[in-house]
């Protein structure tokens, strides 16, 4: 009965979704172009905010359940035993049932925009949800946001693949899905438009914002709506800026900007590690969840996400951090608390490449919020337990803090100003956020010039967010310009099959390639046809006379801007193209600048 019920049961949802995708598909039809965009954006926004929701009260219920057992308890047990769990269960469902291939990070996305063309994997509608869930919902040292953001760029790209829109609107419906993932997570509609302007999308113009910014919204409401006010990091706090303490807050920025560039580098240090694992699966997995469940038990605010713990750090009584500690009885000491959010800070990059490292799913962006706002409270309690004559607003600096190492990390000043500027609810602290975060970007700009979710992709030479023209060079494919049906002649050939390729065809250059099919020389036009029209000076030459080297070789691994440089070098617009050591055909300039100018047609987004 029950197996009959449950074929009902799917019998009804197959017949009301395509029922709704025939609706879809008849909206497609009568409405304009950009007001079917409109429309698209709203179901993305509202798909975008019900996983949020699903990742959020999992996560936060998870975090509820562990710190109910530990009160009972009395030691961070199962805080410590709970991340291996997930960590080992995110495997599990890798393994068996993601073809044990997932792509984490939200670089992901920003390599879709710049290589793909917007397309991503249908997989990742749902597979960042099961697994980040599982990872951060059971403890996990990382954050949603990462997810959340891949997921609604997923949905966003899938739905215009679905209903066959152009490329720019993929892309726009993509940053759409982002937008709402941030806005949603965080009930922070502005932010999350900033984030996808700021972040992933390279050109935008104004009228794009439009579809961006109802995306945003409808995700925000959609949460708001939903969600308990307790499940999203939020402050209630009415906070004052006191223009006396601006050097310090300059200083938190100073600060904010190498503890980012501190954080980025050890966590990449982290997953170095563990991708020289031979063992890719259980051991590794097991490994990793182990030093993890060890961090957390000395420091089990690394446990999850960390908000709960920051909001803890932003009230009027921090020290509550120490509860179920090995230094619980040192609560009423000022500086072993100090000390212990000193170290939670630091290790929360180790503990953060632990989690991703050993095979769980997460991102950074709880991560930075976590150690920004430690690292507020750490600077503003330092001078506070120094300096008798001058007291600073700890929950000021706790929660600029956050938007210092946001900044600095993600190399995004305006989404970090404004994301604080949401969840607190107010302006007041406007000059100190944006003083913070400018100074943290600046520093940490100096030391990496890339981002952290970009660095990775950059090092590759995969993708360069922040420059446009690399951008669309990176994704121009040399293999499919390649003109492959060049006659070719051999060292024997007669010099009459030369002149008949040269006056039947419009090639100018002839390839002579030996019996591996390496390349051997080119005959070029322009220097020999002086010669081959001449039947007295054709009658006593042979093919060795009139063979020349080519002024350069294209390699097909070559980077575009390496191909355009031997264009520039050589001042040629067609040059011989090699793939392991073998001839393939010849390249022509003019299709590379053509593919470059359609490629820039399609990637601005109106």
């Amino acid at each position: 009965m029950p197996s009959n019920k449950a074929s009902i049961f799917k019998i009804i949802f197959r017949s009301v979704f395509r029922r709704a995708e025939n609706l879809i598909f008849l909206l497609r039809d009568k409405l304009s172009e950009r007001n079917f965009i409109y429309f698209a954006c709203v179901v993305v926004g509202i798909t975008c905010a019900f996983a949020v929701i699903i990742l959020k009260s999992f996560a936060h219920n998870i975090f509820l359940w562990a710190n109910d057992i530990n009160g009972f308890l009395k030691l961070p047990y199962i805080n410590s035993l709970l991340p291996i769990a997930g960590i080992l269960l995110t495997v599990f469902v890798i393994r068996n049932f993601l073809n044990n291939h997932l792509e984490k990070g939200s670089s992901r996305v920003l390599y879709a925009v710049a290589k793909k063309g917007g397309i991503m994997p249908k997989k990742q509608m749902y597979a960042q949800i099961v697994t980040s869930s599982l990872t951060v919902g059971l403890g996990g040292s990382a954050g949603l946001e990462s997810p959340i953001v891949i997921t609604g760029a997923a949905f966003g790209s899938n739905f215009a693949q679905k209903y066959h829109l152009s490329q720019k609107d993929r892309i726009l419906l993509l940053a759409c899905g982002v937008a709402a993932g941030i806005g949603a997570a965080f009930n922070a509609p502005i932010a999350g438009v900033l984030f996808a302007i700021e972040v992933v999308l390279t050109d935008i113009s104004i009228a794009a914002f439009i579809p961006i910014i109802i995306s945003a919204a409808t995700g925000a409401l959609i949460s708001t709506i939903v969600l308990s006010r307790d499940v999203l990091l939020n402050f209630e706090q009415t906070l004052k800026f006191d223009y006396h303490n601006t050097p310090y807050y300059v200083l938190l920025g100073i600060l904010a900007g190498l503890t980012s560039i501190y954080h980025a580098r050890n966590f990449q240090k982290v997953e170095k590690f563990f991708g020289t694992f031979k063992n890719k699966g259980y051991r590794k997995a097991l490994f990793g969840a182990v030093i993890l469940a060890i961090l957390i038990f000395f420091c089990p605010t690394l446990f999850g996400e960390g908000y709960e713990s920051i909001k803890t750090l932003a009230s009027k009584n921090p020290s509550v951090l120490l509860d179920n500690t090995l230094l619980e009885n040192f609560k009423s000491s000022e500086w072993v608390l100090l000390l212990f959010v000193g170290i939670s800070m630091l290790l929360k990059a180790f503990a953060t490449g632990l989690t991703l490292g050993s095979g769980g799913n997460g991102g950074n962006f709880a991560p930075s919020l976590f150690v920004g706002s430690y690292l507020g409270y750490f600077v503003a309690k330092t001078v506070n337990l120094l300096n008798f004559t001058h007291h600073l607003p700890i929950a000021n600096f706790t929660i600029v803090g956050m938007a210092g190492i946001l900044s600095g990390l993600f190399h995004a000043p305006l989404t970090a100003i404004f994301l604080i500027v949401e969840i607190t609810g107010g302006y007041d602290l406007m000059v100190p956020l944006m003083i913070v975060s400018s100074v943290s970007f600046a520093v940490s700009k100096q030391f990496e010039k890339h981002s952290m979710d970009v660095k990775a992709l950059a090092d590759k030479g995969e993708v360069f967010t922040s420059d446009k023209d690399k951008n669309i060079l990176q994704s121009i494919d040399i293999y499919n310009l390649v003109d492959q049906n060049y006659k070719s002649l051999t060292i024997s050939s007669t010099m009459e099959s030369v002149v008949e390729i040269f006056s039947s065809t419009e090639q100018k250059m002839i390839p002579i390639l030996n019996e591996e099919k390496s390349l051997i020389g080119i005959i070029d036009f322009e220097e020999v046809k002086s010669i081959i029209f001449n039947p007295l000076k054709l009658k006593f030459m042979n093919m060795n006379e009139i063979i020349s080297k080519p002024k350069a070789l294209i390699v097909l691994e070559n980077k575009v801007e390496e191909v355009i440089k031997q264009f520039e070098n050589t001042k040629t617009t067609v040059l011989p193209v090699i793939h392991k050591g073998k001839y393939i055909g010849f390249l022509s300039k003019i299709d590379m600048l053509e593919n470059y100018r359609q490629r820039l047609k399609e990637m601005i987004i109106e």
